[in-house]
């Protein structure tokens, strides 16, 4: 039987009733004080439930997991509260959610922190460009190098916010190591100037995904649990020298932890892609269920199901603007146009008054 967009999936222990996954899209639409999700994101989320399966917008693990206004956290009872909300609207459709855990390392400001805290990153060094506060775009800020003793208290981050997503009701978790946030600057030896047991080679730059991965799985279920990586993306200022044989690392040791899905951002969000990469050897490195990620419409993402190179498939704008995307697709409908103006703050419109068939 070929396999398209609307052929079942289980991704370990959740069911998929399609392949057509709502990709992880920042909105900072968060209720204040205390970045607290609120009705109008689970309206948000609600709508797009047809979904085979939606990841939250990426959520801070912490308080200092913070780096842009009005994003939800996960890290206090308000929080898990508001989630539940979403959870509940979401099921109440039959579909199936999990939660985008993040830290965003260096991508942050003081003035977004508690205390006006330096950021963290693995070593002390300033990304190129500026900061999304409250008060407007304003210059990064060289971080602060996390203390080896520090990182222990990082993964146990993770731990407790992936508790609090079970609480807050959501059927897995997805780790954010992608795009240039604290995971990526950890693999990455544009970053990671460390020369310890969590930088200099691949494998010790690896060191902490895993250790982050094997204590969410601890928590979940490896069943329960995908990673999202971006191997190309240069979005944030972030690189590598040797992307290829770094992310190849990295999904021969993700295989081992025997995940429900790895989610490949393939490509560059910046448009720039200074070195090719194969991401069919990435593919022979993973042993499990693949989701491809960027720039991907019907026709380009059936072509790649039917070759058994892709397992799933995940859409940004697609689903910004069309929260109906999956019965669109159903009968090659015309879509709608997502307004960029409206992706990043602001109320209901552009958010949750986009025109369904």
């Amino acid at each position: 039987m070929a396999i398209d967009l609307f052929t079942p999936i289980s991704l370990g222990s959740i069911a998929l009733k399609n392949r057509i996954v709502m990709a992880p899209l920042t909105r900072n639409r968060a209720g204040q004080p205390g970045n607290v999700p609120q009705d109008m994101n689970a309206t948000y989320y609600a709508q797009r439930a047809s979904a085979g399966l939606i990841i939250t917008e990426a959520t801070p693990i912490s308080p200092m997991a913070h780096g842009y206004p009005a994003t939800p956290g996960i890290h206090t009872a308000e929080q898990i509260e508001g989630w539940k909300k979403v959870t509940a609207a979401v099921h109440a459709k039959d579909g199936k959610i999990v939660l985008q855990l993040w830290h965003v390392g260096r991508i942050s400001h003081p003035s977004l922190l508690p205390d006006n805290a330096l950021p963290v990153a693995p070593s002390a060094v300033k990304p190129k460009g500026q900061a999304f506060t409250y008060q407007g775009l304003q210059d990064f800020v060289k971080p602060r190098e996390l203390k080896v003793e520090e990182l222990p208290g990082i993964v146990a981050d993770y731990a407790q916010a992936t508790k609090n997503a079970l609480e807050a009701g959501f059927d897995g978790v997805e780790i954010h190591a992608a795009n240039g946030y604290l995971l990526d600057q950890f693999l990455r030896d544009g970053t990671n100037l460390r020369e310890d047991k969590y930088g200099d080679t691949i494998m010790n730059r690896t060191r902490l995904l895993i250790e982050v991965v094997k204590a969410v799985v601890a928590v979940a279920g490896s069943d329960k649990v995908g990673v999202r990586i971006s191997p190309l993306n240069t979005f944030n200022d972030i690189e590598d020298s040797s992307p290829q044989a770094l992310f190849n690392y990295v999904a021969f040791l993700l295989s081992k932890e025997n995940l429900a899905y790895l989610h490949v951002v393939e490509g560059s969000m910046g448009g720039s892609e200074p070195i090719a990469f194969d991401y069919d050897f990435l593919r022979k490195s993973y042993k499990g269920n693949y989701m491809a990620n960027l720039g991907y419409d019907k026709a380009r993402a059936n072509e790649v199901l039917a070759t058994g190179k892709v397992d799933l498939v995940s859409f940004g704008s697609l689903f910004i603007a069309n929260p109906d995307l999956v019965e669109r697709f159903a009968q090659d409908a015309p879509l709608n146009t997502p307004d960029e103006n409206s992706f990043y703050g602001g109320n209901e419109q552009g958010y949750t008054d986009y025109p369904t068939l």
